[in-house]
């Protein structure tokens, strides 16, 4: 007899038996059936009738039909037996598996985990013996390890081309979503491959070399765990070759596991090129501008070294020669020859001072280009004759060509091209030597069809001349050719920027011609409008008006130390001064004085209770016209262009700047003495 049919025989026959006893002990549950005919249960333990909710084997086999067919689920039934005969066809040694659900005698649905072998006995037939388990809690936390893994899925899949779900324990790999790259390795979506295999072949195929090594690091189930110990996900930058050309891709690393192991990842890949390009364009264009502000940086810890340099030179001139001249009271010559350089120094540091500010108006844009209507004969010949007296100082010949101009009268700004030829000029006589020749001459090319033709400004000399090397800085501020000591001209290092900060703002071009030795030519090319209308040229000073035998001032300045330099010096150019601290006291004072009582009023502008201006609006406003019509001078600290302006615009007759030039004064007074009363 078989030890199956004894088995079967002992577990029908005796229920005190040592093998029904050994089952009905068994923690799990377990089933024996009959495979032909309608699956007759020959034996279920007690585990699993608890299982099924059942009091003993004789409810089970009511509940169940007495038969397997009972077992299962309805809906599952089918699908469970095709199952167990496809596994028992494959292998007859394996166990078969399969899951499906229950129904427990109190109306609970429960999901089983089974478990079966198939054996034949002759005597006793076919047999299935299963072990069975409760899995319904293991698969609930499937169920929901593979609904977060799917909202992953669903999250990368907005931004990201293809999608995987990796598990580490079967070393598998699933795509759910594929981009060209991977499709090529993956031909089957939803189906699964071996996650080494694709890794291994996908590394060659598409990851630029450069970047293998630590692509091959990244995606290794060790790493992965190392790294994800720590954090939820992580990510890498890698580059592919995609048609020869390099492209940057980006690949993530999510955690959708809900054991320790960390056996479960997705991964997702998406391609990042225009982003990263952008970045490292954004990265250049901070370095660049990091760079540009070191630059500015070093360029202005320069700027304030020679700025220091070029204020204590003069200083020191004006320190030293004024110990001197202290020490030296009873000797004229001397005192007189300290006192000259005192004045000289003083003139270069206000030089330096207007250099500096009218760089500094440059750059912050407050600097404007105004035209009208100008001579450009009278121009050229007022350059000429004002620097003449210092060519001929030095015995140079300094000669005006305009046999190239054919209209005088052009639109540009006059004030701004008439600072610039003076510069040049001026720049050429210092540093041509005695005896040499200055020329300036003027160019015109009209543009044909246009009332416009371009001007070409010239300045030559035969002096010193400039080095190639130094030409390719000349426009640098501080820079010179030599220094003050060596050249033994004093210079600033700011007009030739200055010079080509005003012609680049007149939208004109300057060029230089020089060598050492041979003298230099500087060209000035500025597109100008001509007009066939003459331009005003102003009529030469008229001889000064009779002036009282001392003409009286009223002298408005609220400093006490400017107060008393102002007070000396008119004092001693012949003039009776009064004085007030602010505008508000000027005006009280005209107001009672009589008409005539006062020739001209100085003016300063920055004061406390009223300023310049307002000082001087007020005075207009006065009801006698012998009072309110009194000329008006603005001595002033600012001595721009548009604070002239707004002089002028205040009801003032003319602005002179501070330090007080007491010849000017003497020339304003004079011409203004003219005005009708």
């Amino acid at each position: 007899m078989s030890i199956g049919h004894n088995l079967i025989t002992s577990l029908l026959s005796d229920q005190d038996s040592p093998a029904r006893k050994l089952i009905d002990q068994m923690p799990g549950g377990f089933l024996i059936y009959r495979a032909d005919g309608a699956e007759e249960i020959i034996h279920a333990n007690q585990a699993l009738l608890q299982i099924f909710g059942c009091r003993s084997l004789e409810e089970f086999r009511e509940w169940t039909g007495n038969s397997f067919k009972g077992v299962v689920h309805p809906d599952d039934l089918e699908e469970v037996e095709q199952s167990i005969r496809q596994q028992i066809a494959e292998s007859q040694y394996d166990l078969d598996y399969v899951e499906y659900r229950i129904i427990r005698r109190d109306g609970q649905v429960r999901w089983i985990e089974d478990y079966g072998h198939f054996i034949h006995d002759e005597t006793a037939g076919g047999i299935f013996y299963v072990f069975l388990g409760d899995a319904t809690e293991k698969r609930r936390k499937h169920e929901q390890e593979q609904e977060h893994r799917l909202k992953i899925i669903e999250g990368l899949s907005v931004d990201y081309d293809s999608i995987f779900f990796c598990d580490f324990e079967t070393g598998r790999i699933k795509p759910y979503r594929t981009s060209h790259r991977a499709r090529t390795l993956m031909p089957q979506a939803q189906a699964h491959y071996g996650y080494a295999d694709f890794i291994s072949r996908y590394l060659p195929s598409w990851v630029c070399a450069e970047d293998r090594a630590l692509f091959s690091m990244a995606t290794g189930p060790d790493y992965i765990r190392q790294k994800l110990a720590r954090d939820n996900t992580f990510l890498i930058n890698y580059r592919v070759l995609n048609h020869g050309r390099q492209e940057y891709l980006q690949l993530r690393v999510v955690n959708v596991g809900r054991n320790e192991q960390i056996s479960q990842v997705v991964f997702g890949c998406r391609s990042v090129d225009a982003e990263l390009t952008r970045r490292i364009e954004q990265r250049q264009i901070l370095e660049d501008a990091l760079k540009q502000a070191r630059e500015a940086i070093s360029v202005k810890n320069i700027f304030l070294a020679n700025m220091s340099h070029d204020i204590r030179t003069p200083m020191n001139a004006i320190a030293g020669f004024t110990s001197l001249a202290k020490n030296h009271l009873d000797e004229p010559e001397k005192l007189l020859g300290c006192l000259e350089h005192i004045e000289t120094a003083n003139g270069q540091l206000l030089r330096l001072i207007n250099d500096v500010l009218e760089i500094s108006r440059m750059e912050s844009g407050k600097v404007h280009v105004e035209e009208s209507l100008c001579s450009l004969t009278a121009m050229l010949s007022n350059v000429h004759e004002t620097l003449l007296p210092q060519a001929d100082a030095k015995d140079i010949r300094f000669s005006l060509d305009l046999t190239g101009l054919r209209h005088d009268s052009v639109y540009a700004d006059q004030h701004k091209l008439l600072q610039i030829l003076l510069q040049l000029a001026d720049n050429a006589i210092k540093y041509t030597e005695s005896g040499g020749n200055v020329r300036i001459a003027l160019q015109e090319q009209t543009v044909p069809g246009r009332d416009l033709a371009v001007y070409r400004f010239l300045v030559e000399d035969d002096g010193v001349g400039i080095s190639q090397e130094f030409l390719a800085h000349i426009f640098e501020p501080f820079e010179r050719q030599q220094n003050t000591t060596l050249s033994g001209v004093y210079g600033t290092g700011l007009g030739l920027p200055i010079i080509k900060g005003l012609i680049t703002m007149m939208e004109g071009q300057i060029d230089i011609e020089s060598a050492l030795g041979e003298g230099s030519l500087f060209t000035v090319a500025l597109s100008l409008r001509f007009s066939a209308e003459s331009a005003v040229v102003p009529p030469p000073p008229a001889p000064p008006a009779a002036l009282p035998a001392q003409p009286r001032l009223l002298l408005v300045e609220d400093n006490e130390i400017n107060l008393e330099i102002e007070v000396e010096l008119l004092e001693d150019a012949g003039f009776l001064v009064d004085t007030a601290e602010n505008g508000q006291i000027a005006v009280e004072t005209l107001t009672q004085a009589a008409p005539g009582t006062y020739s001209l009023v100085l003016m300063d502008i920055q004061m406390p209770v009223m300023d310049g201006h307002q000082a001087a609006r007020a005075i207009r406003c006065l009801d006698d016209p012998a009072l309110s019509s009194i000329p008006i001078v603005a001595l002033s600290a600012n001595s721009f262009e548009e604070d002239r302006k707004a002089s002028m615009a205040s009801g003032m007759n003319a602005h002179l700047s501070k330090p007080i030039d007491i010849a000017q004064v003497l020339e304003t007074v004079a011409r203004l003495a003219q005005l009708p009363e």
